[in-house]
């Protein structure tokens, strides 16, 4: 502590625990003692005037920090301070110490007393819990053998029962008048029925063993049983009758609950199927015979058999509807009624199907003979088919109507199948004679449709020939091919809705397509067959008038009239085949798009069907394309026979030998060649139009190939001056713009080629041999052509061509 000398002596105790507890600063601590000492050193706010400094002493230097004494004073009398407070927190922290540890012992002693007697009493509670579990089991037992005790005296009671009631049943063979009062109160019925059917069940088990019994050999110790066996039986008939008859009572006077109570013990004879059978039997839907005749009526109205299928269609709907409503309002009853209302359900289902149903269905889907068909005034077998789709249909609707209303286990779409197995077995055979029978008839109309144009021709028509005054139209109809169509799609429409199968759908799918195929194959072929007549017939009148040259003027002016009407009817035909070809394109193209649109994804899912289909449709329009072709190079034959007679008629010999007179030399292509472009222009004006692809591109390549051939022929026969050999190159210019028009490089290069072997007759002899070194290619063409030149023999030139070839 301080002294009285010390200067820190007078200062108080300025620390306590109290300072270095919470947020303790340093800087504040030191701040709190000294600022007392240096209160010039406080903050502006806050500090106090300086007291004047003391004076100086006399001849001492003044102190450079006069309150350093002081300070020291007070620094230590604060470390002693300190030093204390730290004495006296580590005298508490030992007691601390000290009771820490008491508390400790104290602490581990009674944790350690505690988890001995936590396991004394886990003890006690394994114990008291195995006492219980005994306990239970013990009860368990007892209750076991209480409750079989209570079912054997129960059992053995009414055993003694039945005993006593199967006696009385096995006194006397057919007397029911001495039996217990149970089998004759009215109230007790449930029970008598319950016991006597135990008593049957009983009695026939022990006759069968008897029976076995004695079979072996063994002794007879059941023998009398038979008795009760008899009068049982009849005494359950007569208790069954007496249930349904009250049964019958209650549901006319529609007494839910007497039915019910009744259904309920008929239930345990025969599982109530005696019950169920009659129920369903005795509703007015299948006993009422007006019920039936205004289904018949509702069906087929007052036409019958004759009634439009949009009618049937309409009177089946109305018929269904009323039936699913029927049975939804009996669904009602039965449901309150029988303790089994599926079993009900599906025998008054089947019973709607195989009595109601099937009834109509025998009135409206007769099935026809395919020996003799139906007439088609009368609907032919189309009426029938329609019919049966329409039936199919709306019976399918209606077994859905009838499932979802209820119809227990019951299998009612193989029920629906089994109904129309007899029209689907046959189905494909009547759906391809139906087809061949509307075929047939349309054949029919479009001959007689042919036979009163031709009539109506008169006799200039029958003089010229039928063929020639028959129009395109007779002769392939687009319109046509789209029926054959039609129907074809109509009947795979009946084919997709009576089978579902993949395959068996494939199948008659195919088949029924094969019958479109052969269809229009046939109709296509026989038209282009008739459009081929008219092109014979044309040739024929060529052959007809043709004339020698030593003829009089009157006869070769007749032959040449002959020979214009000819020429008139061959353009005539080749008009009529061109339309028709184009008919014919646009008809396959209708039957492929067909194919496309609605057979193909029908057999595509079945393995090999579809290449197989493609395949019968390839081979059809083969026969179609190679009857087609016959009749195109019919078509070149009667134009390249009129490009004849107008080279023959036309074309004269001053053409390519103008006579060397000093006149300009004529530019102009010859009149033959002017005739023959415009014939070759009017004429295949039709073909361009009518052919398409590669039809067109052979025909047109074969065509000029002809006419080059026809051209090269025919200028061999004349001979040419220079400037008949420019007006000749002029024809050559011509004609080889015109084929241009094919878009046949072949062509152009031939005609090309022809136009370079003209310039023979045009250049000088002397010149010939560099013509030939300038083109090579037109050696062969241009050594016969050279010997046409009018000055072959005067220019020698055939010794000059040795030379040229020797070289």
């Amino acid at each position: 502590m301080p002294t009285a000398a010390d200067p820190a002596a007078a200062l108080p105790l300025t620390l306590d625990l109290e300072d270095f507890k919470g947020d303790f600063s340093f800087d504040a601590l030191f701040g709190g003692l000294v600022d007392e000492l240096l209160p010039e050193y406080r903050g502006e706010d806050d500090a106090a005037p300086a007291p004047p400094p003391p004076p100086p002493v006399l001849g001492a230097a003044p102190p450079v920090f006069p309150a350093v004494d002081e300070l020291l004073g007070l620094f230590k009398h604060s470390c002693k301070e300190l030093v204390d407070l730290r004495r006296q927190i580590d005298k508490r922290l030992q007691n601390l110490k000290k009771e820490v540890a008491v508390q400790d012992t104290k602490h581990r002693k009674t944790l350690g007393e505690l988890e001995k007697g936590v396991d004394g009493l886990f003890d006690s509670f394994a114990r008291l819990d195995s006492r219980i579990s005994s306990v239970g089991q013990t009860a368990a037992k007892i209750g076991d053998h209480l409750q079989s005790a209570e079912s054997q005296r129960e059992t053995a009671s009414q055993t003694i029962d039945l005993i006593k009631y199967l006696m009385e049943f096995n006194s006397t063979p057919g007397d029911l008048m001495e039996l217990s009062p149970l089998f004759s109160d009215d109230s007790r019925v449930a029970e008598a029925a319950s016991i006597a059917q135990k008593l049957r069940s009983f009695a026939e088990e022990d006759v069968g063993r008897h029976g076995v019994a004695s079979a072996v050999g063994s002794a007879n110790a059941s023998r009398g049983l038979e008795v009760a066996v008899a009068n049982l039986q009849e005494y359950c008939n007569e208790l069954e009758n007496r249930l349904l008859a009250r049964f019958d009572a209650a549901s006319q006077r529609r007494e839910l609950s007497t039915m019910a109570e009744c259904a309920k013990i008929l239930s345990q004879f025969n599982r109530g199927t005696s019950a169920m059978q009659h129920y369903v039997a005795t509703r007015p839907m299948f006993i009422d015979v007006e019920i039936m005749n205004t289904d018949i009526q509702v069906v087929l109205g007052d036409e019958g058999l004759q009634a439009d299928s949009s009618y049937i269609a309409d009177g089946l709907s109305t018929l269904y509807k009323e039936i699913a409503d029927t049975v939804r309002k009996e669904a009602t009853t039965i449901t309150a009624v029988f303790p089994s209302p599926n079993e009900v359900m599906a025998i008054l289902v089947q019973r709607v199907l195989e009595q109601r149903v099937t009834t109509i269905l025998d009135r409206i889907l007769i099935k026809p003979s395919l020996a003799s068909l139906p007439p088609l005034e009368e609907g032919g077998l189309l009426q029938y088919l329609r019919i049966l789709a329409i039936a199919y249909d709306k019976t399918k609707e209606l077994a859905k109507d009838l499932q979802s209303i209820g119809c227990g286990d019951l299998d009612i779409e193989g029920l629906i199948e089994s109904i129309y197995v007899a029209h689907k077995d046959e189905y494909t055979e009547f759906e391809q004679a139906s087809l061949r029978q509307l075929y047939q008839a349309k054949m029919a109309e479009l001959k007689a449709e042919a036979k009163q144009h031709y009539e109506s021709t008169g006799s200039i028509g029958r003089a010229k020939g039928a063929s020639l005054t028959t129009s395109p139209q007779q002769l392939i109809s687009v319109t046509v091919v789209t029926e054959f169509v039609r129907w074809n799609e109509e009947a795979i429409a009946r084919c997709t809705l009576l089978f579902s199968q993949p395959t068996t759908v494939a199948a008659n799918v195919r088949s029924i397509f094969a019958c479109v195929l052969d269809q229009v194959s046939q109709y296509l072929t026989e038209g282009i067959d008739r459009a081929r007549d008219s092109l014979n017939e044309a040739a024929n009148m060529r052959e007809k008038y043709s004339i020698g040259s030593s003829v009089s003027r009157r006869v070769a002016q007749a032959a040449a009239n002959a020979a214009e009407a000819a020429a008139t009817a061959g353009e005539s035909s080749f008009r009529s085949f061109m339309i028709a070809v184009q008919r014919c394109a646009s008809s396959v193209a209708i039957l492929q798009q067909y194919f496309s649109n609605t057979i193909s994804r029908l057999l595509l899912p079945v393995d090999g069907a579809h290449p197989s289909a493609c395949e019968d449709m390839g081979s059809a329009v083969s026969v179609v394309e190679a009857a087609a072709h016959k009749g195109l190079l019919q078509c070149i034959d009667t134009v390249m026979s009129e490009v004849e007679r107008l080279l023959s008629s036309e074309q004269k010999a001053t053409d390519y030998r103008t006579p060397d007179d000093g006149a300009a030399p004529d530019h102009r292509p010859t009149n033959a060649c002017i005739r023959i472009v415009a014939y070759l222009s009017r004429v295949l004006e039709v073909a361009f139009n009518a052919l398409e692809g590669l039809n067109k591109q052979s025909f047109l390549t074969e065509l000029g190939n002809r006419l080059h051939k026809g051209l090269l022929n025919h200028w061999q026969k004349f001979t040419f001056s220079p400037s008949g050999g420019l007006r000749l190159k002029r024809d050559i210019t011509e004609y080889g713009d015109f084929v241009r028009s094919f878009n046949a490089p072949s062509i152009d290069e031939k005609f090309e080629l022809l136009g370079i072997v003209a310039n023979v007759f045009i250049v000088a002899p002397e010149s010939l041999a560099s013509l030939f070194e300038g083109t090579p290619s037109i050696r062969k063409d241009a050594l016969r052509f050279i010997q046409l030149r009018d000055d072959y023999k005067s220019a020698k030139i055939a010794s000059m061509l040795n030379n040229i070839t020797a070289e």
